[in-house]
């Protein structure tokens, strides 16, 4: 499919939860072996971001110093929101995503989460005119933003910046009529304003490829062979405008699932989108904590609080019952990694004004801290 004038298929890997061989070292064999794969099967589109701790260096060493530059669409993006005092803070931003990622041009690059009070410092420190300009300058082909607020907070920005030649939003079955995230709201005012869409998220963080029982053996009894993962991209892949599905392949399994159905898409049928809609109803019901991993309230909390560590304990006590393992699982990955646990929480509120999922962050902790510690 052709939009903006590129060649893409519709799935893009996304560099966020690349393979890793402890904590903080990635995989960088594995992501070589990935990419390898990746390219062999036809697709081209690979997505980072200054924020995504060793990324972009990762996917300097895996594909851009092994790969002809043409061969392959680079999008990253600018978080002016995280640290930065100044205009120069945040174009440092931009200079070292060329310098890490070495790839001399990107051809899509993104205002990072715009969105209640992270879209002032775009508009603060004029960015929106300076990448421009380094657009004309050729070290930007598309220039867009990614998004994870509310469809009136969309509507003014693209009515502000018709310049936006895209948007990147989180679409899944699981948001696609939820209250907090209103996906389907959001994707309808960028089509509106004719923007094409690159989505985020279609698998929730990895949430909608080992959902509760209820909703697998939805999907399972309707299509035994296909994986979980598998209706979750489908559903964001077989939506008009969308120029590319990203998903966070953390191996080499998940990316060659994720290739045997999207290598030669097809559209889904009547009968498999109601198999959707069933599961989405069943989701629905139950009470989990919609945390998708992203951990942009880590970046902003003072106490260093082990956020999505802990809702992930709490998510298994609320889906599997099993009280001891949750609290097992809370401590290996929460104190156990040296974080700070839910009872040190000074409830500032920092951490919700960064989540994209507008969890009520601080209420949660304390229902951690009561079930779990």
């Amino acid at each position: 499919m052709s939009y903006l004038g590129e060649e893409i298929k519709k799935l893009g890997f996304g560099l966020m939860r690349l393979p890793k061989i402890d904590e903080n070292t990635i995989d960088i064999e594995q992501t070589k072996k990935m990419v390898d794969e990746f390219l062999a099967a036809g697709f081209t589109y690979f997505d980072t971001a200054w924020a995504y701790l060793g990324s972009e260096d990762a996917i300097r060493q895996a594909l851009v110093e092994r790969y002809p530059r043409e061969k392959f669409q680079l999008a990253t993006k600018n978080a002016a929101w995280i640290n930065c005092k100044t205009k120069e803070d945040a174009i440092a931003q931009y200079e070292t995503s060329l310098k890490q990622s070495g790839a001399g041009y990107f051809d899509f690059y993104l205002l990072h989460n715009l969105g209640d009070s992270r879209t002032k410092f775009f508009e603060d420190f004029d960015l929106w005119n300076y990448f421009l300009n380094e657009k004309k300058k050729g070290k930007i082909k598309h220039l867009g933003f990614s998004f994870h607020s509310t469809p009136e907070q969309l509507e003014e920005i693209l009515t502000k910046h018709p310049e936006a030649e895209f948007v990147q939003l989180q679409i899944n079955y699981a948001d696609w009529e939820n209250p907090a995230i209103k996906s389907r709201e959001c994707y309808e005012v960028a089509r509106k304003h004719n923007k094409p869409v690159i989505i985020m998220e279609p698998v929730k963080g990895g949430n909608l490829a080992t959902p509760p029982a209820s909703v697998e053996k939805i999907l399972k009894d309707a299509e035994p062979n296909s994986s979980c993962a598998s209706w979750a991209v489908r559903f964001a892949a077989d939506l008009d405008g969308v120029i590319t599905v990203l998903s966070g392949m953390s191996n080499l399994e998940q990316m060659r699932d994720n290739l045997s159905y999207m290598k030669d898409f097809k559209h889904l049928t009547p009968e498999q989108k109601k198999v959707i809609e069933h599961a989405g109803i069943e989701l629905a019901k139950l009470p989990i904590i919609p945390c998708t991993t992203c951990n942009y309230c880590a970046k902003v909390c003072p106490m260093d609080i082990g956020i999505s560590a802990s809702f992930a304990s709490m998510n298994m006590y609320t889906l599997y019952g099993n009280l001891g393992l949750a609290k097992h699982n809370e401590e290996w990955n929460v104190a156990g990694q040296g974080h700070k646990r839910a009872n040190e929480c000074i409830k500032c509120g920092a951490c919700e004004a960064a989540c994209p999922q507008h969890i009520k962050i601080r209420d949660e902790l304390e229902k951690v801290a009561k079930t779990l510690l």
